[in-house]
């Protein structure tokens, strides 16, 4: 297993991990992956796949949860976000995919969560959340080969504990900073003092310029101009070229507007590891909170009482240590996708992964003192 930021000694932020350091420390959150490889019959090669994040076990539609979104440059794609901005809830897990297979994705979190459902009689409807990044280098997007059978993979093989990073599920086929990118996650637990949650994040990382790249905020990237680019090539677009999905994930009692203030902090944490200022990235965040039990079904009741009593929420005068936890998470979360993705080659292209060694040089060379 490839060594993570903090195997590295790399300590991103002030605040300290969960014992997992990853999306899945918010307790009950799982993830699961299938990724897709092989030959097209075109000769193509196929390197892409779906990423399910799950609030919980079950149907989200029947266990919906505070969410919130925010989108920081709009050049990509999602299903789902409106009705979380119109209604607060999030009713499906969060997957990620590439560009092309955004609908067969939806299609199949609605398969899936229908054949979940009690055949009642009642009408049935649902509006899963898809965020999708273009993998189209290295990958035969054109060929659809995402299916149905591979997000029921993906449900299948969702759990807690550690998480599979950098090429595999929905990140299988992308690039970060023109090094090897895809999934990366981290967390943050707070103090007993600041309310003791956890914030955790996970992300498909396939953007940003190389020259641009910070590490715990020393300017590695200009550092690592002189390694091999797959962007050399003069018929390809410019570096940069690709987008970032997030999903933030925390078990504080968080309501729908908290939960949107949440995802804009997702964007500092990209800042901080130099990206967010390119126009062909999409940059998309999402983020949830479990906090709050027994929010109704947004689907199917019609009955019962006009209120939803016992609701909690953090109080703006502590809201302010899950912001930070939010921007220290997606920062290592970027990281520690780079680190783990291995040089992976795809129709005439080959993108080199960032290994420990270079990157430590690097940081060296930046003034780290850690070097």
């Amino acid at each position: 297993m490839k060594p993570r930021a903090r195997d590295l000694n790399i300590r991103i932020g002030r605040l300290q991990p969960g014992p997992l350091n990853a999306i899945t420390d918010v307790p009950g959150v799982r993830v699961g992956h299938s990724s897709v490889r092989g030959r097209s019959a075109a000769g193509r090669d196929i390197c892409t796949g779906v990423t399910l994040i799950e609030p919980r076990a079950g149907s989200t539609n029947r266990q919906p949860c505070f969410a919130g979104v925010h989108v920081l440059n709009g050049n990509g794609d999602a299903t789902g976000l409106e009705w979380i901005r119109e209604a607060g809830l999030l009713t499906s897990p969060v997957a990620f995919t590439n560009t092309h297979s955004l609908g067969v994705v939806r299609d199949a979190l609605i398969a899936l969560d229908r054949a979940q459902q009690p055949d009642d009689g009642r009408l049935y409807w649902n509006m899963p959340v898809v965020l999708e990044t273009f993998d189209g280098l290295l990958n035969d997007i054109n060929g659809f080969h995402v299916k149905p059978e591979h997000v029921f993979d993906a449900a299948n093989a969702a759990t807690g504990g550690p998480v599979p990073e950098g090429a595999v599920g929905g990140g299988s086929g992308m690039v970060c900073h023109e090094f090897k990118g895809g999934i990366g996650t981290a967390s943050r637990r707070l103090g007993a003092t600041q309310g003791g949650w956890t914030v955790g994040a996970i992300v498909q990382a396939n953007h940003g310029v190389r020259r641009e790249l910070r590490v715990d905020g020393y300017p590695v990237g200009r550092f690592l101009e002189p390694k091999a680019s797959p962007f050399t090539d003069a018929a390809l677009p410019h570096p940069g070229m690709g987008s970032i999905v997030v999903c933030l994930a925390t078990d504080a009692p968080l309501l729908p507007h908290q939960c949107t203030r949440l995802a804009q902090r997702a964007s500092l944490g990209l800042a901080r590891t130099g990206g967010g200022n390119e126009d062909q990235s999409g940059d998309l965040f999402i983020a949830f909170a479990t906090g709050n039990d027994h929010i109704p079904p947004a689907a199917y009741e019609r009955k019962g009482a006009p209120t939803c009593d016992g609701l909690r929420m953090v109080t703006n005068d502590h809201i302010s240590a899950l912001f930070l936890a939010a921007t220290e998470a997606v920062e290592e979360a970027i990281i520690n996708a780079l680190l783990a993705a291995e040089t992976t080659e795809g129709n005439g292209h080959s993108v080199p992964a960032l290994d420990a060694d270079t990157l430590l040089a690097a940081l060296g060379k930046a003034g780290w003192p850690g070097a």
